[in-house]
């Protein structure tokens, strides 16, 4: 089994990630399946019984077509296809504070260790790191900053509002 950072430790990945092309036989036969936003969409009935359950996301995709069903989903990843498309560090936050949702948000895609902090600010909790890093590494990254400035998911006051008099 691969590792990944959960819950701030390195850990055996316990999931399956589909590829996008994957079909609804295949998702109905793998266990702990984290399935592609389309495979969903098209078979929405067949799937809603499988438990535990998990969809990613493109890039490309919103996160509000998913919002009438997140409660289907143990694990929402929201995939990073290169390194410098950030647009699911809106997603993260979206799905943490607009819609309350408390489960599982993996990256996955192109995700080093420059981003994992700036991740766990917008609500991510589980990461998998790209296959030619080191996840003992990369999870170091998530302490190595101390103070943070701006509000986020993790602290929603700034600094400026956390200062004592």
């Amino acid at each position: 089994m691969p590792a990944i950072i959960k819950n701030n430790q390195v850990v055996d990945d316990q999931w399956t990630l589909l590829e996008a092309d994957a079909q609804l036989e295949q998702a109905l036969q793998t266990a702990q399946a984290i399935i592609p936003l389309p495979l969903w969409q098209q078979h929405k009935e067949q799937l809603q019984g499988l438990q535990p359950l998990g969809v990613w996301l493109e890039s490309d995709q919103v996160i509000e077509d998913l919002v009438d069903d997140l409660a289907h989903f143990a694990v929402i990843a929201l995939n990073f296809p290169v390194f410098t498309d950030g647009r699911h560090f809106s997603s993260a936050r979206l799905l943490r504070e607009r819609y309350a949702y408390r489960g599982e948000i993996r990256a996955i895609g192109d995700v080093a260790r420059d981003q994992l902090f700036f991740m766990q600010r917008c609500g991510f909790d589980a990461y998998v790191i790209r296959a030619d890093r080191c996840p003992v590494d990369a999870l170091q990254s998530l302490t190595e900053l101390s103070v943070s400035y701006q509000a986020a998911y993790d602290q929603n006051l700034p600094l400026y509002r956390r200062r004592s008099v």
